[in-house]
């Protein structure tokens, strides 16, 4: 079936972008009126630490100019998902990344200026009724200044940003456009190409012989590329040693978890808590090879459901009755404007040419939590996306309603938090639900397999970026075999003993792109167990729970995430939400064993 044009959708169907700018010429004349006032910086530079209205007068300024941008972005952004051969779109993104550029050259001196305020007079600033709506964004800003150097070395690192980030333009280039691997033959007879993004699809088909095909014959093209893709890793490594010490930090991983004022022992914990509970995933191996009756199992053998992929029908507007019925005990506020919402087209439903892949939830200050969708009626899982990128828009949705603008945007380790925690919901109604042998099945192989993918994997890759971190911070070589042995290491430790390790899986370290952007993926596995134990409140009806919850979303990056998780209910400074997310994993795995077997 021929793709649909994005004029053969209905306007129903699409996100009504009229809520950001009511057609292309308001957007014009406000990015021309960011791009002409900009420059009005210069006014305050060297006067910050003077007075506090000075300060104050700044950050409304650069508040002012941020609202404006961020919505400018925003609209262009989304216009250029809708169709990314647009010229015209893509033109737009182009100016505004140009402006961006602009923008943080002329600003480069406000947060030097802020650090280098004597700690007499800030305390003083900090209580001064001019900046009382600043507090929280002046004492974030603040806490950097150990980390914050000199206005010329602040630039030189800013001039030299896009140098030390093109290990990952490499990496994309090789991987997305330079390497081939060919074609496969499917089990219908019909040859299809083997891509990067088709890979997956090739994992979960029933048919043994054609995972295994897929998978030697997509790690080919990896051992041909093998030394170019480690030598791009070593200097990802490499950068994020050198930003670390420049920057004045004790190791990278301190670096990256700075920020959020996250301790490295919430990281190395994740790791322990993990390993000294993998027999469940031992046991969830060979469930998984007696059920799929395989003498050994591979790893291009652990994404093909147990339970084959049930045919099913749900229209987008039944989808939705699904989310809202699963959201429930979150209360009539919550239910009524995200119904109202998807009713009143946040979402982009359908799949037309040219569009942007997968979901996303996409927001700005004052306007509505978009949601992209490639929605289709027979794919069961899009239910789940649907619930997913839900939990992202009303997290914005609370955040916005709550909180001033500098003070909305919530951190990513606390945005999985809110979507996964959807899901989790939508599980247990659909259980609630259905008595259907087959269809318990498979929505309890799906949890299995989501907690698997996010807890445990990530969980292995975030034990990785910290081992080859140290290698490098050490003075070591990060060479090609030190890369493939520290892993090969890492999955002799993750996989049970009979389960079939081939060695191309060694060149795995070298394909994951959030290796690229160090310390990401740990906040997968920390976001699902948070979800899992604040869900896992709510659905047993403790005091509080909602109301703790919906706190939650409303606080946006108001407080740091410890901070935030804690008073919602959740110490992810202890084992505790790790470990009832790894005994609902062992709870579903015996569910799922007296189904199948």
């Amino acid at each position: 079936m021929d793709v649909p044009t994005r004029a053969d959708i209905p306007e129903s169907d699409k996100w009504d972008l009229t809520h950001l700018f009511g057609n292309v010429d308001k957007w014009q004349e406000d990015f021309r009126w960011v791009e002409q006032t900009y420059p009005r910086i210069k006014e305050w530079k060297g006067k910050l630490g003077v007075a506090a209205k000075n300060l104050a007068d700044c950050l409304e300024f650069e508040k002012t100019l941020d609202l404006k941008l961020e919505r400018v972005y925003h609209f262009a952004s989304l216009q250029l998902a809708e169709d990314g051969a647009n010229n015209e779109y893509l033109a737009r993104v182009g100016q505004i990344q140009n402006l961006f550029t602009k923008i943080g050259e002329a600003f480069a001196f406000v947060v030097p200026e802020i650090q280098a305020i004597d700690d007499a007079t800030f305390a003083k600033f900090v209580v001064d009724p001019a900046l009382a709506d600043w507090r929280i964004k002046l004492q974030k800003i603040r806490r950097l200044k150990p980390h914050v150097l000199s206005e010329p070395e602040e630039r030189i690192l800013a001039l030299g940003a896009a140098a030390l980030n093109g290990y990952d333009d490499t990496f994309s280039q090789l991987t997305d456009v330079d390497m081939k691997f060919g074609a496969l033959t499917d089990e219908t007879g019909r040859e299809k190409p083997l891509t990067q993004s088709s890979f997956s699809s090739f994992l979960v088909k029933r048919d043994p012989a054609l995972r295994k095909r897929a998978f030697e014959q997509f790690y080919v093209e990896f051992q041909d590329h093998q030394y170019t893709l480690a030598s791009s890793l070593a200097y990802s490594v490499k950068a994020d040693v050198f930003r670390a010490r420049a920057r004045n930090y004790s190791s990278s991983l301190e670096a990256a978890l700075f920020p959020d004022d996250m301790p490295i022992a919430v990281y190395e914990g994740l790791i322990k808590s993990v390993r000294a509970n993998l027999s469940p995933l031992f046991h969830y191996f060979e469930l998984r090879r007696r059920v799929l009756k395989l003498k050994e199992l591979h790893h291009y053998d652990t994404y093909v459901p147990m339970v084959a992929e049930i045919e099913t029908h749900i229209s987008f507007d039944q989808a939705v009755d699904h989310v809202v019925a699963a959201l429930q005990p979150l209360g009539e506020e919550y239910v009524d404007v995200l119904r109202d919402g998807l009713a009143g087209r946040w979402c982009d439903r359908y799949e037309s040419r040219g569009k942007r892949s997968g979901a996303f939830s996409s927001g700005s200050y004052g306007a509505p939590p978009y949601i992209l969708m490639n929605y289709k009626e027979d794919v069961f899982a899009d239910v789940y996306t649907l619930a997913h990128e839900a939990g992202h828009s009303m997290h914005t949705w609370f955040s916005q309603k709550s909180q001033k603008y500098q003070d909305y945007d919530y951190p990513i380790f606390l945005a999985e938090v809110a979507s996964t925690f959807n899901e989790e919901l939508l599980t247990h109604h659909l259980l609630e639900q259905t008595r259907d042998p087959k269809m318990r099945a498979y929505i309890i192989n799906r949890q299995i397999d989501d907690i698997r993918g996010t807890l445990f994997r990530q969980t292995m890759f975030a034990e990785f970026e910290k081992v080859i971190h140290e290698i490098e911070e050490s003075g070591d070589a990060l060479t090609l075999d030190v890369f493939k042995t520290e892993y090969r290491k890492l999955l002799t430790a993750y996989f049970a003993e009979n389960f079939a390790l081939d060695p191309q899986l060694d060149l795995e370290c070298l394909r994951i792109p959030h290796f690229y952007g160090a310390f990401y993926v740990y906040k997968y596995a920390t976001g699902i167990s948070a979800a899992v134990a604040l869900s896992e409140k709510v659905l047993r009806g403790d005091a509080g729970a909602v109301e703790a919850y919906l706190s939650f979303l409303k606080s946006g990056g108001s407080k740091f995430p410890l901070q935030t998780l804690k008073t919602a209910g959740v110490d992810m400074t202890t084992s505790a939400p790790i470990e009832s997310t790894l005994r609902l994993f062992e709870r579903r795995l015996g569910e799922l064993e007296q189904l199948l077997l």
